[in-house]
C-alpha cells in the first residue's frame, strides 16, 4: 500500500495546485521514485489511497505507472490519515503481510534492497510490524530527535518520548500483518496505535535499511535532496 492520501500541509506552496506526491525531485514525481523501489523489489500489485486533489493523482498514477497493478482506496470523503487508511483499505489487503510506503520520503538501495530485505527477515511466528530504520545520524533531512530505540535482536523496545532522543528513525517503509490491523477507533488515527499494540506483545521489529535515506516532506529538502544525490 502507498499511503498519498495526505493535505502536504508541510510541502506548501508546492503543494497549492497539486498533491504532495506529484511534487518533482530530480525531474520526477516523488510517487514515481516510490514505484521505482517497488518495482525494484518485486512489487507486481498495490494499493494507493487518495484524498487531496484526488482526480489529479488518479490521472498520474494510470498514465505513469507502468509493470504493477494499481488499486484505489477512495478517502476523497474524509482523510482517514495512516492508521485510519489502512483501515479503509484492510478489505483490499487480502490477509498476507503487507508492505506499506510513504510518499514522502526517498530512498536509494544500498548493498541489499530495501523491500526484499524487509520479506525476507519477516518472520510470521514473531511479528506483526517490520519497521524499515535508519540511525539517526543517516536521516538526511530528518529534523526530529528519532522515533524508537531497538535491541540487539532487531525487537522495537519502546517508542521516543517527549523530550528525549531516539537512535533510529523510522523510514516511511514497513511490512506489517493484516492481523493488527483490527479493533480500531472510528476515523482518522495513526498507525501509532497499531505499532504501539505489537511493540506492547514483543512483536514489532525493525530492520536498519543500508544505503541512504531522506525525508522530503518540505520545500527545503528538495534542492538538498537534489544536491546530495548529486554528490553520489
Amino acid at each position: 500500500m502507498v499511503m498519498a492520501a495526505g493535505l502536504g500541509t508541510r510541502m506548501r506552496p508546492l503543494t497549492a495546485t497539486r498533491p504532495k506526491p506529484l511534487v518533482e525531485l530530480a525531474g520526477r514525481a516523488l510517487i514515481d521514485h516510490v514505484f521505482d523501489r517497488l518495482r525494484a523489489g518485486g512489487v507486481e500489485r498495490a494499493v494507493v489511497n487518495v484524498h487531496y486533489l484526488a482526480d489529479m493523482l488518479e490521472a498520474h498514477l494510470a498514465d505513469e505507472v507502468r509493470g504493477i497493478e494499481i488499486v484505489v482506496s477512495d478517502e476523497r470523503a474524509r482523510l482517514m490519515e495512516t492508521g485510519g487508511g489502512l483501515v479503509q483499505a484492510r478489505h483490499l489487503l487480502g490477509d498476507e503481510p503487507v508492505l506499506v510506503v510513504n510518499s514522502d520520503n526517498l530512498w536509494v538501495d544500498g548493498p541489499t534492497d530495501a523491500v526484499r530485505s524487509l520479506a525476507d527477515r519477516w518472520d510470521d511466528d514473531a511479528m506483526d510490524a517490520l519497521l524499515l530504520m535508519v540511525p539517526l545520524a543517516r536521516a538526511n533531512n530528518f529534523r526530529g530527535q528519532g522515533d524508537f530505540h531497538v535491541a540487539a535482536n532487531g525487537r522495537i523496545t519502546k517508542r521516543r518520548r517527549e523530550g528525549t532522543t531516539a537512535p533510529f528513525v523510522y523510514t516511511g517503509v514497513q511490512m506489517i500483518h493484516p492481523r493488527l490491523i483490527r479493533d480500531a477507533p472510528a476515523g482518522p488515527f495513526s498507525t501509532m496505535l497499531f505499532w504501539e499494540r505489537a511493540i506492547a506483545a514483543g512483536r514489532a521489529y525493525g530492520v536498519v535499511h543500508q544505503g541512504m535515506w531522506f525525508d522530503v516532506g518540505t520545500p527545503e529538502a528538495i534542492p538538498r535532496t537534489e544536491a546530495m544525490l548529486l554528490d553520489g
